[in-house]
């Protein structure tokens, strides 16, 4: 039996904001990426509470300016950045359960801590599954990004009741203001001199203006000596070294190969605590070898 749906009118969106959940796995020897989302703890964190399967949509906000019109009544579960908030012009919490009231308004304004806010609703956002997921996606889903005048589908509610109890559970934003990244020495690591080594180790690299759902640049430089490799497998949190010697710290939806030298691999709890970083933040790698 088809479950009734209802909808949410996107009124507005800045760029970036798409449909996420855990990815798209076993695709990768046909250069499908996982398109996962770019912080996973968020996202657990929200079908938790929510009480939704592991695997339900979520939606991935990078930018203020959204606005979103609720046709019904919803539960709803926020996470991720801290950012202003306000549901019909009341200011609100940016993390935790809400009820929204049918026919409310909320919008997302300016991002206090953090990059990435998530969205999640009580059973998942029912946009099309391809692929074994429901994450936009170049090329696999029909959109790539949610724009203004789109419609996200969710299950209708029959009744709401008082989902909420009097007690609050706290997310816990500190991982935003963390600047070590963990990370394993990639397998051409050990190709670097001793100094480039050191560099990776001990300097700290602050975040570049490029940065999107692929990958994150950092400003400053390693000497790259090595040129390039034969084409080679790469995941999220990979970390190539361009022939400019730049950094790039792949994301989930980075190529599955690539033919710059692999100097790291960011442990994948880590990966969150990247991708919530803004242009001109700076972190450190914590090469996990170092401390075995």
């Amino acid at each position: 039996m088809t479950k009734p749906q209802a909808f949410i009118e996107v009124i507005k969106t800045g760029p970036g904001t798409k449909i996420r959940d855990i990815g798209r796995k076993n695709y990768a020897e046909f250069g499908v990426p996982p398109s996962g989302p770019l912080d996973p703890k968020a996202v657990f964190w929200i079908n938790h509470l929510l009480k939704n399967k592991e695997e339900d949509a979520v939606l991935e906000i990078n930018q203020p300016g959204l606005k979103l019109q609720f046709h019904d009544s919803a539960i709803i579960c926020l996470a991720g950045a801290k950012a202003e908030i306000t549901i019909n012009g009341k200011t609100t919490y940016s993390s935790g359960l809400q009820i929204i009231p049918e026919g409310s308004l909320l919008e997302v304004g300016k991002f206090e801590l953090g990059s990435i806010l998530y969205l999640g609703i009580q059973n998942g956002f029912q946009t099309p599954i391809r692929l074994g997921s429901r994450s936009y996606s170049l090329g696999i889903t029909e959109k790539e990004f949610v724009k203004a005048g789109d419609t996200l589908p969710f299950i209708k509610q029959p009744t709401i009741i008082d989902y909420l109890s009097n007690s609050r559970v706290k997310w816990n934003q500190d991982y935003l203001k963390q600047e070590k990244i963990r990370a394993y020495p990639g397998p051409e690591f050990d190709l670097l001199r001793e100094s480039q080594q050191e560099q990776l180790r001990t300097s700290y690299f602050s975040i570049s203006n490029l940065k999107n759902g692929m990958a994150v640049q950092l400003e400053e430089l390693v000497p790259n000596e090595l040129g390039s490799i034969y084409t080679a497998p790469v995941f999220p949190g990979t970390v190539q070294l361009t022939h400019g010697g730049k950094l790039i710290c792949l994301l989930s939806d980075a190529q599955v190969t690539g033919g710059y030298p692999r100097v790291l691999q960011i442990h994948e709890d880590d990966l969150g605590v990247l991708a919530q970083k803004k242009p001109k933040e700076k972190i450190q790698f914590q090469l996990i070898e170092d401390f075995l």
